[in-house]
């Protein structure tokens, strides 16, 4: 198995990338944590469904939409903890004062209606470890 970063600025590069993987014996698609990759949700998705592409991203939302699994930070946790910090702040405390933090929580989501149309059957054993199973 080999991996390759293939940093993509237009659309037609999308498309040429997401085409070239899915030519590939066991070919896949992991989705960077990226803001572009995220502007892209919709294309990337309708690309991966038509190319018939394993996709992993770090965001729940590609899995919720169509990608086979998302692995990555819980962002509502993120979101939880840092109303502390925001609280914290706007009593007058200092961002100095602030210690960095690093996400805890995070979520392993398979979409099963994404691997039956990709041909895969997902072992039981995967399933028991996933935080959300799409149907």
């Amino acid at each position: 198995m080999e991996f390759a970063r293939t940093p993509v600025s237009t659309d037609s590069e999308l498309e040429t990338t997401i085409a070239s993987l899915a030519r590939e014996p066991a070919g896949s698609l992991i989705v960077g944590a990226d803001a572009s990759n995220i502007a892209r949700r919709e294309a990337i998705l309708r690309l991966v469904a038509r190319y018939k592409l394993r996709t992993l991203s770090i965001y729940r939302q590609f899995a919720e939409e169509g990608a086979l699994t998302s692995y990555g930070p819980d962002s509502e946790e993120i979101f939880r903890r840092s109303a502390s910090y925001i609280d914290r702040f706007l009593k007058g405390e200092g961002p100095a004062n602030l210690p960095t933090q690093a996400p805890t929580k995070f979520e392993f989501v398979i979409n099963l209606k994404t691997a039956r149309s990709l041909g895969l059957s997902v072992p039981a054993n995967l399933l028991a470890l996933s935080d959300r199973v799409i149907e």
